[in-house]
């Protein structure tokens, strides 16, 4: 998480790689504005805040927050499918001009793109299954045991630093690793574990999430470094949402439960 470490700078500097050393200038809020319509990316392998529904549609708390923050604007939504992998490249090379997704707003990808204010918490846990001895993060940290982990999220740079004698197995969406988790492929993943949830339930499987989490931190909205009057409406637009109880309401909607660590309400960012 994001107090720990984030995505290493060598990983930053690969995602500029991949699409050109000079990123795409960012639409302006005017842009968009006019454009009248707002492209913003969702992750739909992170149910509920995103998921596909029976309609091959993509739904979940991210997508009702876009759609709300697309009102305020005025402008029509248009979802953007990205994975985790996916999320940086999408926005610095200008195919969104926001990203949700599970963003943990960390000070290694703040060097690559900009972020809000938090949207929400995410606490950071260890899922295993009730066969494994372990009782905390520390004891993961041993030769023989396997991490499996979704490639290009943060708990990866953790993990390089914090468990270095285990070994780390690296695929690219949450179902795939859920999946190998289940047949026994590993022993355990590092992650946000109320998001996977319904990945879990598809496996008649006893698992055990660790009871202390590792940490508590804030996701916020991914966009360009130089979309600067979309970030401060933005700012202006979560701070709106969060204090007419808009967030919380649609949290509960799709989490069953309210937010754990609530993000304080705060008119200064």
């Amino acid at each position: 998480m994001g107090r720990f470490l984030a995505a290493a700078v060598a990983i930053a500097v690969g995602f500029m790689s991949a699409i050109g050393a000079t990123p795409a200038t960012a639409r302006t809020l005017d842009d968009i504005i006019k454009s009248g319509t707002i492209r913003i990316g969702v992750n739909p392998t992170l149910p509920p805040l995103g998921k596909y529904d029976d309609k091959n549609e993509i739904v979940g708390f991210d997508v009702d927050l876009a759609g709300e923050l697309a009102k305020l604007l005025g402008v029509k939504l248009e979802i953007v499918a990205v994975n985790s992998p996916d999320r940086i490249p999408f926005v610095t090379s200008g195919k969104v001009d926001a990203v949700l997704g599970g963003m943990t707003r960390n000070t290694e990808r703040a060097k690559v793109i900009a972020f809000s204010v938090p949207v929400y918490t995410e606490a950071l846990g260890v899922l295993t299954t009730q066969e494994k001895y372990f009782a905390s993060w520390k004891d993961l940290d041993k030769p023989g045991v396997t991490l499996i982990e979704v490639r290009g999220t943060t708990p990866v740079t953790f993990i390089q630093a914090n468990i270095k004698n285990a070994k780390l197995l690296l695929l690219d969406n949450y179902p795939d690793v859920i999946r190998a988790l289940a047949q026994g492929r590993g022993d355990a993943m590092i992650d946000v574990v109320d998001y996977v949830g319904d990945y879990m339930n598809q496996y008649q499987v006893k698992w055990k999430v660790l009871k202390d989490p590792i940490d508590v931190d804030y996701d916020g909205i991914g966009l360009a470094k130089d979309a600067t009057g979309l970030k401060d409406w933005l700012n202006v637009a979560v701070f709106s949402l969060h204090r007419s109880g808009k967030t919380a309401e649609l949290w509960k909607k799709w989490f069953g439960i309210d937010m754990l660590f609530p993000v304080p309400i705060t008119p200064f960012f």
